[in-house]
């Protein structure tokens, strides 16, 4: 005798659901805000709905306390368990202290610590094991039949998917007071709706699945498109192969969507009710946590970005004006030490700065003749964002330059620009070794850099700054050594050996008096001496 299966929970089934979830105990209506500068950037209307304002930071509250809620009395007297990279893991430690009960909480050993001390903060005991979600989650499992606690799922249950589904309940409504379409004649028009899509980012699929059951039950008309990280794109994967597909190893930059494995039901409703996948990469998130700081000087998570980074590269790629979208700010539990991998990355992922190699020859007056060249771009001049030099060669010299740029795709026109006046030049823009290591690693000892002398500038941060340098320096004295990152401050910090003469000594005095920049000479630190002069 064969078990009846259970009939799936149609739309209707969950729109009733999130009517009556019980999220408002811990969760607030979030807001949701337009996005002003950067919708006027792209000629649409953006709106973030600010899940980043949540008690935990994120989302996840919702589900995990709809589905804690309606646990019985023994159940809640047992205990709870969890697997989660961390906001799941939050709202279940908020939910169980809001009701009284225990919670285990099973992170991957990848988890932020910021997540880590929030979960302890809430009062839940915390587990570390595996580098995944999918190792913690069966981690997790192993616990539960030991211990006898209740399972609640991150995102492959209904309770939980109905509890996310609660925003998408918000938006709809919110929206409506926010933006009402109008003809020039200035009359509402109501054939089209006031939202034509909703971006969501994807990791299990309880978030994507919430808010799709909600819209496509309520105003199907809306777009709901699913947004992944290229590195962990698993939801994709299945619904291309029109099964659940494993992924072998995930990308961690984005641990909030790093599952290597999506839910049974999520990968259901996702196949029959999401619009469109997009996939984004670690530049375009980079960039998108800077646009959102802009319009909210809040800084959100990987994850929090997705929607934003996809709802650009959507415009980008529908040339699409005059619509309204909406990004779901999922979470915003960064790390504090990843922020300055996110900002030195923004710039590239938004291609408002490009990276080359630059081979100058060796010779006086080579890389004066550079920076003029540089000030003379086609459009106007350039600010120059980065400069690392080592002399290694007594005929060539290779820099890593980055400079400002104005507009996607510039990268090969200044190439080519300075190929053509006699500097070779490799693009380095889209190059993922240079720009997460090689960039650091320039430099070195060198035997040619003989009468060297070290000095750390602060440079102001305007144009002409540096070509007031080269041009006070005597033309005998030589660069031996260059290092430049521009750190958005008003002034910049510049590294620079020269090879400056012995009977020069009261010549580069005055030159340094007469320069007037703040200095100091490292040419006796010990760093110098065992890491850059032979």
């Amino acid at each position: 005798m064969t078990t009846k299966q259970p009939t799936p929970l149609s739309p209707a089934d969950y729109l009733k659901k999130i009517l009556t979830a019980r999220v408002y105990d811990v969760a607030t209506e979030s807001a949701l805000e337009p996005a002003k500068q950067l919708g006027k950037r792209l000629h649409n209307t953006v709106l973030l709905k600010r899940e980043d304002q949540q008690p935990v930071r994120s989302f996840k509250l919702r589900g995990a306390y709809n589905k804690m809620a309606q646990l019985s009395a023994e159940q809640l007297k047992s205990g709870v368990i969890c697997a989660s990279a961390g906001n799941h893991a939050q709202g279940v430690a908020l939910s169980a202290h809001k009701l009284g009960t225990r919670a285990v909480v099973v992170m991957p050993t990848t988890t932020p610590q910021v997540k880590v001390d929030a979960v302890r903060g809430f009062g839940g005991e915390v587990v570390l094991f595996g580098d995944s979600y999918s190792d913690a989650y069966g981690h997790s499992l192993t616990l539960q039949k030991k211990q006898g606690l209740t399972f609640v799922h991150p995102f492959d249950d209904p309770d939980v998917i109905a509890g996310q589904g609660t925003i998408a309940m918000e938006m709809l409504r919110q929206v409506q007071t926010l933006h009402t379409r109008s003809n020039p004649a200035g009359q509402a028009l109501s054939t089209r709706p006031a939202l034509d899509a909703v971006f969501v980012a994807i990791g299990g699929g309880g978030l994507v699945s919430g808010v799709a059951n909600y819209i496509k039950a309520v105003d199907p008309r809306i777009k709901v498109i699913g947004v992944q990280m290229n590195d962990s794109d698993a939801m994709i994967q299945s619904v291309t192969a029109n099964k659940r597909v494993t992924l072998a190893d995930v990308g961690l930059f984005s641990d909030g969507t790093a599952v290597k494995l999506v839910g049974e039901e999520t990968f259901r409703i996702a196949r029959g009710l999401v619009d469109e996948f997009m996939t984004v990469d670690t530049d375009s998130v980079c960039a998108a946590i800077k646009d959102i700081f802009v319009d909210t000087r809040s800084i959100v998570e990987p994850a929090g970005a997705l929607a934003v980074a996809a709802i650009k590269q959507y415009v980008a790629k529908n040339k699409t004006k005059g619509e309204t979208y909406a990004a779901i700010l999922c979470g915003a539990n960064m790390n504090f030490d990843r922020l300055r991998f996110v900002a030195e990355r923004a710039e590239v992922g938004e291609e408002r700065e490009a990276l080359f190699a630059v081979t100058i020859p060796e010779e006086r007056g080579s890389f004066k003749r550079f920076c003029e060249l540089i000030g003379e771009l086609p459009g106007g001049p350039r600010n120059v964002t980065e400069f690392n030099y080592r002399i290694s060669d007594s005929a060539q010299a290779h820099v890593f330059v980055g400079i400002t740029t104005q507009g996607k795709g510039e990268s090969l026109k200044i190439a080519t620009n300075f190929t053509k006046h006699k500097f070779a030049t490799l693009d380095l823009t889209h190059n993922e070794l240079a720009k997460e290591h090689v960039r650091h690693m320039v430099g070195g000892h060198s035997a040619l850099a003989d009468n060297e002398r070290l000095l750390r500038f602060v440079f102001p941060e305007r144009p002409g700054a540096l070509m007031k340098f080269l041009s006070l320096m005597r033309p005998g004295w030589n660069i031996s050594l260059f290092h430049y990152r521009n750190q958005g401050a008003d002034y910049g910090r510049i590294l620079v050996g020269l090879q400056v003469p012995k009977a020069d000594d009261k010549a580069f005095a005055k030159f340094l008096q007469t320069l007037d920049y703040p200095y100091v000479e490292e040419t006796a630190n010990p760093v110098y001496r065992m890491f850059l002069r032979t």
